[in-house]
């Protein structure tokens, strides 16, 4: 499987604001961009203004390195987005937030999304009762999601949801505590999006993207 090698850290401070990447690290004061610490490079202290390609770039490179999704994934999921009748940047980000490793993620099992990658390719998640470790998969309405009932699976668990508590969103239900189930009640919206991404200081303009890729 195909990863990102970049020190996490350097992806944050390039895009300016924090990809939550190292899970509990990235709310310390360790975090360099609570240090104010400026882009990576040489000429980090000096760089210059944007241009139009520049601002439509770092959008996509923002929402690939939040979802921890490669160049080739991303691709796939514009095609799908863009054979849609709906708009194409909201099911483009509902595909993001229907992504197997990110529901781990946002139902508090892992503490970031690189985190929960590792527990599904590691076989600790049930896919409507079967074992997957495929993080990329898309999941439907209905589908459940599972924490395996073996010792090592729940104490991983556990130490993750008593670490890392977060409110759980709408489109998503926990059935059961023990071991830990839940299921998608319907297909996330723009609005389901996670606000960590889609903050006050910086909304993700997914229309940028859209225009980017379509060039």
């Amino acid at each position: 499987m195909a990863r990102t090698v970049d020190v996490q850290c350097k992806l944050c401070r390039r895009e300016g604001m924090k990809l939550y990447l190292k899970g509990r690290r990235c709310e310390s004061p360790k975090c360099p961009i609570e240090r104010q610490r400026p882009a990576p490079g040489m000429h980090g202290y000096r760089r210059g203004k944007t241009s139009e390609y520049g601002m439509r770039l770092r959008e996509k490179q923002k929402l690939k390195r939040f979802y921890g999704v490669l160049e080739r994934q991303f691709r796939r999921y514009f095609t799908i987005a863009s054979r849609s009748k709906e708009n194409t940047g909201e099911v483009l980000l509902s595909i993001m937030e229907r992504r197997l490793d990110n529901v781990v993620h946002r139902l508090g099992l892992a503490q970031s999304r690189a985190a929960a990658r590792q527990l599904v390719t590691h076989g600790h998640i049930q896919l409507n009762g079967r074992k997957c470790n495929i993080p990329s998969l898309l999941l439907k309405a209905g589908d459940a999601v599972k924490v395996k009932s073996r010792p090592n699976s729940l104490a991983l668990v556990k130490v993750n949801q008593s670490d890392n508590p977060q409110p759980i969103p709408d489109f998503l239900e926990m059935i059961n505590s023990e071991p830990p189930e839940a299921r998608m009640t319907r297909l996330p919206t723009r609005g389901d999006v996670d606000p960590r991404l889609d903050t006050k200081e910086r909304e993700l303009r997914e229309q940028l993207i859209i225009e980017l890729v379509s060039r």
